[in-house]
């Protein structure tokens, strides 16, 4: 696989803005996604380091109104589609990864800190991810609306990813039928959690053990 570059991927950003935007839109993206990998968890934060990193970027990308502000940043993401998105970074990611026979690919769902809006009354975010044990880093995810959407979420972002060889875990929300035969069927194997939720086959293998 040809390794690809974050501008690669992310050059086939569909624009939906007006033309006379002062940044193209896969340097925006390109600048924040490098902001926040150096440690940046807020548009502001984002901003701020993009300016200090203003000499790095250039290296990159042209940068003739300077580094992009807060409100630009949030206004773009605001209404960036997010599936297109997900898209191009899982794209980029899996040239930058090599699966190897016997990595561990951990499965888990977490409500996204600080995402819940009191004043829309937004329900708070919640994600499943997959990532690589090894590395620690992400290889997909998926939004659902609550955690107990994870049992539909798991085989979908199953289907994103190639985990041939790998071996994949979950808590005990992932320990249903319809998910071990889709990592098989994924040419994966799986070690799944098993707690009270599945009454029956908790205690068989408590007497087993």
């Amino acid at each position: 696989m040809t390794l690809m570059t974050l501008l690669d991927v992310f050059s086939d950003l569909k624009e939906f803005r007006a033309d006379n935007h002062r940044y193209p839109l896969p340097h925006l993206v390109f600048t924040a996604v490098c902001m926040i990998l150096c440690g940046a968890d807020d548009w502001k934060m984002v901003s701020k380091l993009a300016k200090r990193k203003q000499k790095w970027l250039k290296k990159y990308i042209p940068l003739p109104h300077g580094a992009p502000s807060q409100h630009t940043f949030r206004r773009v993401f605001a209404s960036l589609d997010p599936e297109q998105f997900r898209e191009c970074f899982i794209q980029w990611v899996s040239t930058i990864t090599e699966r190897t026979h016997g990595e561990v690919i951990a499965i888990d769902g977490k409500t996204l800190r600080r995402s819940y809006d009191r004043q829309d009354d937004k329900a708070a975010i919640h994600m499943v991810n997959a990532w690589a044990s090894a590395t620690g880093m992400v290889l997909g995810q998926l939004k659902t609306a609550e955690k107990s959407n994870e049992i539909t979420a798991i085989p979908a972002l199953l289907d994103m990813l190639e985990v041939s060889g790998c071996i994949i875990s979950t808590d005990a929300m992932g320990c249903q039928k319809d998910i071990a035969q889709k990592i098989r069927s994924k040419g994966a194997d799986y070690l799944l959690a098993v707690k009270g939720n599945h009454e029956t086959l908790h205690e068989d293998i408590k007497l087993f053990l």
